[in-house]
């Protein structure tokens, strides 16, 4: 089994939704584990949050399973039943299809740190509830000039 290197491995700062949804997400940073380990069946994210910084937009995925573990600092879990506090050693799940809009924000003074695992089905789309913002199926393969991983609801690119 080979030991990843998470120094070697692709670090991507903010987020890649067009203005003006990308500076909620200004203070993420993430390192690409399972990417650097050369897997493609599903993701692992290292991530780490600044103060006030958001993981994401409010989102949901239609095909994709998605699991965070909380590894350093406290976060807020904001879905649409409500607010959750996670603190180290908690985790949260949301199954593909599942409707429920969900994000991470951290609000404390220090950063906190995650990982976040997920399947990379290339046919997953979802939304963002609260804003006009739909991520679009095959963004694990779009290359530069490939067209836009997002659009308006209504199907009008970015």
């Amino acid at each position: 089994m080979p030991k990843i290197d998470p120094a070697k491995a692709v670090v991507a700062r903010g987020s890649r939704y067009p203005k003006p949804f990308d500076e909620p997400c200004a203070g993420r940073t993430l390192v690409l584990l399972a990417a650097a380990g050369g897997l493609t069946q599903f993701g692992v994210n290292l991530t780490t949050l600044a103060p006030g910084a958001w993981a994401s937009q409010r989102h949901w995925h239609e095909k994709e399973d998605e699991f965070v573990y909380v590894l350093t600092g406290e976060l807020v879990l904001v879905e649409d039943d409500g607010e959750t506090l996670l603190k180290a050693g908690d985790s949260a799940a949301w199954k593909a299809g599942v409707r429920n809009g969900h994000h991470l924000v951290n609000r404390t003074s220090r950063d906190a740190s995650f990982l976040i695992v997920g399947t990379r089905d290339m046919g997953d789309w979802g939304e963002y509830p609260d804003i006009d913002l739909k991520f679009n199926a095959g963004r694990y393969e779009r290359k530069p000039g490939a067209g836009s991983t997002f659009s308006h609801k209504d199907g009008r690119p970015y």
